[in-house]
């Protein structure tokens, strides 16, 4: 004959606060562990599994982002923690959860490092897992990003994108200078540093796909009476050689002598052409390389120049992680 195990509502808030399981889930637990805390907890945990491979094709492309930087922040982390509805992106728990995780990924150098570091006497991966059973969704670290630098800020756009900026030197306002970078890479979402980084095929085969498109385009602007797009020849610093500066500066001063502009006014008005020769045939910089892109705070501005007024510091790197 077979006894009912009875738990005290202690026993179950023990249980419930150790796991962050529902009451009833964690009642269960305990009676068919015959009370057993520890028994309790692998009861979860199995249940987890089970649930986690049930789910283990879902997309976990909700979240939530979290970042981290140490006490003299010279090392930052930012994660993701993917789940696969906006519902259980935003609760309390889950969002506390991700915390918990930052605070520990910071501590590690790797995703595996990680995945396998201590979670109150089992592993990170192995708490996944567990909080899937609990929470009945898969979850996931779907980005770890780690850097290190001479001094390290960070950014969190509503828990959905996480930033962290490295400078290669500590100065005056640096906090400052860290958090408004990094507010940049959040929202501009900058894929390299500077057009230094990009490999000439890439260049190439972006140049060649972009100006496709603006073609195609002006087909049907055509047809439509309107407007053609301009077609720049380049889209990258990078193609912009000396030579193919002098020869813009050529066909500037040809331009001027057609409009009838006397000579003794054109040192005047170079410099302004040629700046925007520049802006128009690098799209791609502006687009993707940090320190070429317009200053979110200050349009007037680069990030290059910006960064620049706070004396001898460069960036010396960022990471980005956002949910989806």
């Amino acid at each position: 004959m077979s006894t009912t195990v009875k738990v005290t509502a202690a026993e179950v808030n023990k249980l419930r606060q150790a796991t962050g399981a529902g009451m009833m889930d964690c009642k269960k637990a305990l009676v068919e562990a015959g009370g057993d805390f520890d028994k309790a907890i692998e009861v979860l945990r199995k249940k987890g599994q089970k649930v986690a491979e049930k789910r283990a094709d879902r997309d976990s492309s909700e979240g939530a982002a979290v970042a981290k930087v140490n006490d003299d922040q010279t090392a930052g982390v930012a994660i993701v923690l993917g789940c696969e509805t906006d519902f259980v992106g935003k609760n309390e728990n889950f969002l506390a959860l991700a915390n918990q995780l930052g605070d520990i990924a910071l501590n590690t150098a790797t995703k595996e490092e990680f995945l396998a570091a201590d979670f109150d006497g089992m592993t990170v991966a192995d708490k996944l897992v567990e909080q899937t059973g609990v929470i009945g969704e898969k979850l996931d670290i779907t980005s770890f990003e780690k850097l290190e630098a001479a001094y390290v800020g960070s950014y969190v756009h509503i828990n959905k994108i996480a930033a962290l900026v490295g400078l290669t030197a500590k100065v005056d306002n640096a906090n400052v200078l860290v958090k408004d970078v990094a507010m940049q890479v959040a929202s501009m979402g900058a894929t390299s540093l500077s057009y230094k980084d990009f490999d000439p095929a890439y260049v190439a085969s972006e140049t060649e796909a972009r100006i496709a498109v603006i073609e195609k385009d002006n087909e049907e602007l055509a047809r439509l009476g309107k407007t053609l797009k301009n077609v720049p020849k380049y889209i990258s610093m990078a193609q912009l050689t000396p030579e193919v500066l002098a020869q813009a500066e050529e066909d500037a001063k040809a331009e001027l002598q057609a409009e009838g502009k006397p000579e003794k006014i054109w040192d005047r008005i170079l410099p302004g052409k040629m700046e925007r020769f520049i802006s128009d045939n690098t799209t791609l910089d502006q687009e993707q390389c940090l320190l070429d892109q317009k200053f979110i705070k200050d349009e007037k501005k680069t990030v290059a120049e910006y960064v620049s007024s706070y004396g001898e510091v460069a960036i010396a790197g960022f990471k980005r992680a956002s949910v989806g």
